[in-house]
């Protein structure tokens, strides 16, 4: 989606409308600093107020994230391409999530380890100081574990081995589940069945 598109038919359908930034802000309950930033190309409307926005500006949510009037025939083709580009988002949001996750359990188990070892090194010249970091890098471990497994239940999807089906667990199945690497052992709510499933970008 081209921001600056949309951003440049917004503005144009606010003024054919004749709205101010000020009074189209306070129609959707917003400030007229969003309504800016949605003509400057800086950011998109919420999609919470996407409707909203279409209805007082007479346009329909293909036209604004296509961000121009469109006839039958290129609707039908903008609404395939806007879903494509969701779609495509939504992958890289997930692939970036799963990065993250990553990232951050390398760095977490780096400092696990280096504050324990340095506690242990304490241990023997400064008791209190050394249990003290062992703590710490158990602390560390600890918090770290509900943050990785709320990324890796959110982002993509699970598939059964039994059925193919893909879906988003609960964190209590996440967090239950064996598993090893990005691969749980959970029950299927399409099939009822257990199995090891891979974590998935998108669905199949």
């Amino acid at each position: 989606m081209d921001q600056i598109k949309i951003g440049k038919f917004i503005a144009a359908c606010r003024k054919e409308k004749g709205y101010t930034q000020a009074s189209l802000a306070e129609e959707l309950g917003i400030t007229d600093r969003a309504v800016s930033k949605w003509e400057t190309g800086k950011s998109l409307p919420d999609s919470s107020i996407m409707l909203e926005l279409c209805e007082l500006l007479s346009i329909n949510v293909n036209e604004l994230l296509k961000g121009e009037h469109m006839d039958m025939e290129e609707y039908a083709k903008a609404s395939q391409e806007i879903i494509l580009d969701f779609k495509k988002r939504d992958e890289e949001k997930t692939r970036f999530l799963l990065k993250v996750e990553t990232s951050m359990g390398i760095l977490v188990v780096i400092s696990f380890a280096t504050i324990v070892l340095l506690g242990a090194f304490l241990m023997n010249q400064n008791h209190l100081l050394g249990t003290g970091l062992i703590v710490l890098s158990l602390v560390l471990l600890i918090g770290f574990i509900p943050i990785a497994i709320r990324i890796e239940q959110s982002a993509g999807y699970y598939q059964c081995k039994e059925c193919n089906y893909c879906y988003v667990p609960t964190y209590s199945q996440v967090f239950m589940a064996p598993h090893y690497g990005r691969t749980r052992y959970m029950k299927c709510p399409n099939c009822g069945k257990r199995s090891y499933q891979k974590k998935m970008i998108t669905k199949e």
